[in-house]
């Protein structure tokens, strides 16, 4: 009786974490998001690291892009771990932005 419980409310939290929205990361338009920033995190040391932009210009960037990400997931949070096309759109608007101040 006590296995039975046991496996029961085992199985019962193993669904409950794959609902958890943070498990939703790989909804394609977050993975398509969440790819973008990493990419320019990577530009930005890169930049940082050949002297083409200052340490505050760096710290200033990535500030920007966590609060991108930050948007992403609390839009995500929203929405069962989904973001919608209209929300991807904004946040590609956003990293725009970020991406053109790169490197001048």
């Amino acid at each position: 009786m006590k296995k039975t419980i046991f496996a029961a409310g085992l199985a019962g939290l193993s669904l409950i974490a794959l609902a958890t929205p943070s498990l939703a990361v790989t909804h394609p338009r977050r993975a398509e998001v969440n790819a973008r920033l990493a990419n320019q995190d990577r530009r930005i040391h890169q930049e940082r690291k050949e002297g083409d932009i200052t340490a505050a210009q760096a710290k200033d960037l990535h500030q920007e892009d966590r609060g991108i990400r930050a948007d992403e997931r609390f839009d995500a949070s929203q929405d069962n771990g989904h973001i919608t096309k209209a929300e991807q759109h904004s946040l590609n608007q956003q990293e725009n932005g970020v991406s053109q101040q790169i490197g001048h």
